[in-house]
């Protein structure tokens, strides 16, 4: 995982797992995505790093076809910002923590 500002990786449910990451300036971008026991090793390294895990099958599947660096389809932003703020309230932040600094 990276030690951007907004980290979220969806659990492997289905033997998929999905990494997103938020700059805080465009959408959140795909940047890991696997199956099996590549999956296996996003969720390792995503506990290692701290970043917060959100099991859901059907969003792992959809997310798991975008290539990565892909940003995620609209159809897909308030869900993905749910999440996100989710995962920023775990961490004790906001999603406003996420822009650089002015």
């Amino acid at each position: 995982m990276s030690n951007d500002k907004g980290s979220v990786a969806a659990d492997r449910p289905a033997n998929a797992a999905v990494a997103l990451k938020y700059d805080g300036t465009k959408a959140p971008t795909i940047s890991a995505s696997g199956t099996d026991e590549l999956a296996e090793e996003i969720v390792r390294i995503a506990r290692e790093h701290g970043v917060p895990l959100y099991e859901n099958a059907e969003l792992a599947g959809i997310l798991s076809r975008l290539e990565l660096n892909d940003e995620i389809p609209e159809t897909l932003y308030r869900v993905i910002a749910e999440i996100l703020a989710f995962a920023f309230n775990l961490q004790g932040k906001t999603p406003d923590d996420a822009h650089p600094s002015a």
